[in-house]
């Protein structure tokens, strides 16, 4: 295995501190048929539940990753990502976040005995903190917004520092390819037709198309974004010919700065993604968010927010029904226990 850069196509190591190339591209994963990520650091993820949900007109299933050891999907990307690093050396990893992803890197990086800082902005919720704390990480917190955490992070790593962030280092997506191939197995070794994917950096998104890819078949997958912050639905938009809706949609922060994002580095490819597969963007409003939360939560799943963009999107997606013979899966991305 090995980065290579997906413009030039200049290759690198895998324990490599540069962020991206030196050109400016970012980094793609090649990955020979022999090639395997190791698993000998282990937190208990496992493979979640999938469960029927009757929501009203469609039954979709949901995907609970809700019930990973830190919270949610990610600890998919962080167990691929940390595993690999531990396998070549690597002794300190950093990346800057708001919540989920630096709780799986460090909870995966305390596994495997490694130094873990986290950026994260001012403003993250002291629970946030707290979970990064226990894991033995150091915590760096930095005034403004989101991505003054993610400038501040680039300032600080250097070569001492393995970067272990989703955006951009390709090893996240690799982990989280194995919720493609568990639905694959669930679903007796065929394909769902609709995948409700939320979508922020795209690590869910490119981890399912590159695990489906692999697979031999792709479902329809729907990206979700926020209609605060879509900057791929704008894309799709603009891709389709319909200005007047990309020109209505924002393409970068959400309102809360806490949480505002850098336009995502990888849109080309999620945009890819949705493209290949037949699928569309769906934008989704807070209402339609804490609605579809409030559903879940009566169906027994209590998940974050963001994390139940997915069934407010299918919920919109199919107003009417759907074919019965239709299968939607629903990721539960995570809990809300986290907040």
């Amino acid at each position: 295995m090995f980065f290579y850069c997906e413009k030039c196509k200049k290759q690198y190591p895998l324990n490599t501190h540069a962020i991206r190339c030196s050109c400016g591209g970012l980094f793609r994963l090649h990955k020979d048929a022999e090639d395997v990520v190791p698993h000998t650091v282990h937190i208990g993820h496992m493979v979640t539940p999938l469960v029927p949900m009757q929501a009203g007109p469609i039954e979709v299933l949901l995907k609970l990753e809700n019930l990973q050891p830190t919270g949610s999907y990610k600890d998919r990307g962080a167990a691929a990502l940390v595993n690999v690093a531990a396998s070549l050396g690597i002794e300190r990893v950093a990346l800057d976040s708001a919540g989920y992803a630096g709780a799986s890197v460090a909870a995966y990086a305390a596994a495997a005995g490694m130094a873990c800082k986290v950026f994260v902005p001012e403003g993250v919720p002291a629970s946030v903190v707290q979970q990064l704390e226990t894991y033995g990480a150091e915590v760096v917190r930095v005034a403004g917004t989101r991505m003054d955490a993610c400038a501040e992070a680039k300032r600080h790593l250097g070569r001492s520092w393995y970067y272990a962030s989703p955006a951009y280092n390709p090893l996240f997506a690799e982990g989280v390819k194995s919720l493609a191939h568990e639905l694959y197995e669930q679903l007796g070794k065929s394909v769902p037709e609709y995948v409700f994917v939320p979508a922020g950096n795209g690590s869910l998104l490119i981890g399912l198309y590159l695990g489906f890819m692999e697979i031999g078949r792709l479902p329809h997958l729907v990206a979700v974004q926020s209609d605060g912050c879509a900057p791929l639905y704008r894309a799709f938009r603009e891709a389709h010919g319909d200005a007047e809706a990309a020109e209505a949609a924002p393409a970068s922060l959400f309102e809360d700065p806490n949480f505002s994002i850098e336009r995502p580095k990888r849109l080309k490819e999620m945009l890819f993604a949705v493209e290949s597969s037949g699928g569309a963007v769906v934008t989704v409003t807070e209402a339609e968010l804490r609605a579809a939360q409030r559903a879940l939560g009566h169906r027994g799943v209590y998940a974050e927010l963001s994390a139940a963009a997915g069934l407010a999107a299918a919920q919109k997606f199919f107003p009417h029904g759907k074919p019965d013979n239709y299968r939607v899966v629903v990721p539960v991305t995570g809990s809300g226990f986290k907040r």
